[in-house]
C-alpha cells in the first residue's frame, strides 16, 4: 500500500480499503463520542459488518471516481481520515471532508492532509471546485476551511437534522484559480 507523508512528524496519508475494517472500526471506537459531535459516522459504524460496508461504499465510489476515502495515520496508527464524499468530474464539483480521533486532534494533521486530496483533485484530475460543508458550531472544521483558503459561500439554515435538533450547514469553496493562486504566493 502506498503512503504520502504529511511531514517530519510520522504522520502519513493512505487510502482506506474493506479489508481493513477491523482496524478502521478500533479507530471509530476510540473516537466515538469525539467523532460524533457532528459527523454520523459513529451512528453508522458501529461492528464489523457496518465498518466493513462503509468501507465497501468508498472502494465502490472509488471505482466509479464518484468519492475516495484515506486515512490519517501516526506513526502507523489510524487516527483519522478525510474524504471526498462527492467527487463529480463532469461538473468539475467535489466535496472534501474529515474527521480524527480526539488524541490527533489539534497536530494540523487534517489541514496537511486535505492540502494533499485538494492538490490532487485540482492538479490532476481537473476539479474546479473543492466544497467544505460544516456545521456552523463545529468551529475546528470551519477552522480547517479557514486555513485551506475557501471562502464562506453561504449557510443553509437548520438543513441538518442530527440527534434530534436541527443543524446549520456552512458550506465553504475554493475554486481552482485560488487554489493555484494560494499555492504560488
Amino acid at each position: 500500500m502506498y503512503t504520502i507523508s504529511l511531514g517530519d512528524d510520522g504522520a502519513e496519508l493512505g487510502p482506506l480499503e474493506p479489508w481493513q475494517a477491523a482496524e478502521f472500526l478500533d479507530h471509530i471506537d476510540r473516537g466515538r463520542e469525539f467523532i460524533g459531535q457532528f459527523v454520523e459516522l459513529p451512528d453508522l459504524v458501529t461492528d464489523m459488518e457496518s465498518s466493513r460496508a462503509y468501507l465497501r461504499k468508498y472502494a465502490d465510489r472509488t471505482a466509479a471516481d464518484a468519492g475516495r476515502l484515506y486515512g490519517i495515520r501516526t506513526d502507523g496508527k489510524l487516527v483519522g481520515a478525510v474524504l471526498f464524499r462527492r467527487f463529480d468530474t463532469v461538473q468539475g464539483v467535489a466535496e472534501a471532508g474529515c474527521w480524527l480521533e480526539p488524541s490527533a486532534a489539534g497536530r494540523g494533521l487534517v489541514t496537511r492532509a486535505a492540502r494533499v486530496i485538494i492538490d490532487w483533485a485540482v492538479e490532476e484530475r481537473g476539479i474546479h471546485r473543492v466544497e467544505w460543508w460544516a456545521a456552523s458550531e463545529n468551529a475546528a472544521s470551519i477552522a480547517v476551511a479557514r486555513r485551506l483558503g475557501m471562502t464562506r459561500d453561504g449557510v443553509l439554515r437548520e438543513n441538518f437534522l442530527y440527534r434530534g435538533k436541527r443543524h446549520d450547514l456552512e458550506i465553504w469553496s475554493v475554486l481552482a484559480p485560488e487554489w493555484r493562486a494560494a499555492k504560488g504566493a
